[in-house]
């Protein structure tokens, strides 16, 4: 039988700090691309890559939660940690590379619009995030986690 700890706090601020985790940093990349672009769009609240990294801040919450849950030796604290680890190396390696491969294509499909020998249909290229988006969206996860569940 297995044997699952009380938690050391409400599970409900748990759930509320890993959500937060997402909201913020997607809040984040609004504030920042008003920012840098001098103009406003809600869509980027649910679009993905970007400054900071939403993927990594929500994962690096959770496992921060369960670390702090059930503690940082446990096996559901591993596991988290293992999911952390292969989102945020998905989100700035192959998420990233298929960003470049839409450029790229984009840009061809752009010299064949020109010659009028395709319809202009362009691919999404911003989905993956650069190392540095990651580790931002990791420690705003964190944080989060630790204010929210400390």
């Amino acid at each position: 039988m297995i044997v699952i700890p009380t938690p050391p706090f409400h599970s409900e601020k748990a759930f509320v700090a890993v959500f937060s985790s997402w909201f913020v940093a997607q809040a984040l990349k609004v504030i920042l691309g008003g920012a840098s672009k001098k103009k406003f769009d809600v869509r980027w609240l649910f679009d993905t890559g970007g400054m900071p990294s939403a993927h990594s801040a929500t994962v690096a919450s959770l496992a921060t939660v369960v670390g702090l849950y059930y503690g940082f030796r446990s096996i559901p604290f591993l596991m988290g940690l293992i999911l952390c680890l292969i989102t945020m190396f998905d989100a700035a390696g192959v998420r990233r590379h298929l960003g470049w491969q839409g450029k790229i294509l984009n840009e061809i499909v752009d010299e064949f619009y020109l010659k009028g020998a395709v319809p202009e249909k362009r691919l999404k290229e911003l989905l993956g995030h650069t190392p540095v988006e990651v580790i931002a969206g990791a420690f705003l996860g964190i944080v989060i986690a630790v204010l929210f569940c400390k």
